[in-house]
């Protein structure tokens, strides 16, 4: 067991034990990865942030359920993928807008027309990834977002890593496609304006 990995153990047996100060650390130290997955899931901020408090209380209230043999952050995920996949199936299908969404790194500041080409760039990949059936999105934003291996992507789906891998192939193909179809409309509507 790793260091961080008997850290988060440690940290997880102090919170079982109601100790206010490790399930603060949880929240503090969880809040932003969640933040991101249930944001890219749901494609809004006040949902995603409902949804992030919601992982929590379902965490704390399942906390002596946790296998101290898997990332602690492994299976917060797995909670906020499912119930994101909750609400995405509980409601009609609605498109990101990455108007909350700063991607640029603390005090890089990008000329005006830079941050037009990349607000534009930023849009065009949330409508392909939106246009993505619910069973390869997830795959994708764990992959691509999360840079979580095929195993631990299986182990927050529960999916085996084979599935996985077809998932993700199949989720590139369909990306690659969209985002061309985007391009081809860019370059038609920018050669007509």
């Amino acid at each position: 067991m790793s260091e961080s990995q008997s850290d988060e153990v440690d940290l997880v047996a102090r919170a079982c034990n109601g100790d206010q100060s490790a399930c603060a650390t949880i929240v503090q130290r969880y809040t932003g990865v969640l933040y991101n997955q249930a944001y890219r899931m749901l494609g809004d901020t006040f949902e995603a942030e409902d949804a992030v408090q919601e992982v929590f209380l379902r965490a704390f209230r399942s906390l002596q359920s946790y296998d101290p043999s898997r990332r602690l952050v492994t299976w917060l995920l797995t909670i906020c993928s499912n119930y994101c996949i909750d609400r995405l199936r509980r409601r009609r299908f609605k498109w990101l807008t990455l108007e909350d969404v700063a991607f640029w790194l603390p005090g890089v500041q990008p000329g005006p027309e830079r941050s037009v080409l990349q607000r534009a760039e930023q849009e065009i990949v949330q409508r392909a990834l939106q246009r993505l059936p619910e069973n390869y999105r997830g795959v994708a934003i764990l992959r691509f977002w999360h840079d979580l291996s095929y195993e631990e992507i299986g182990s927050v789906l529960g999916l085996t890593e084979a599935t996985v891998k077809t998932r993700l192939h199949r989720a590139r193909k369909l990306l690659q496609e969209a985002l061309a179809a985007e391009e081809d409309l860019w370059n038609t509507e920018g050669m007509t304006s």
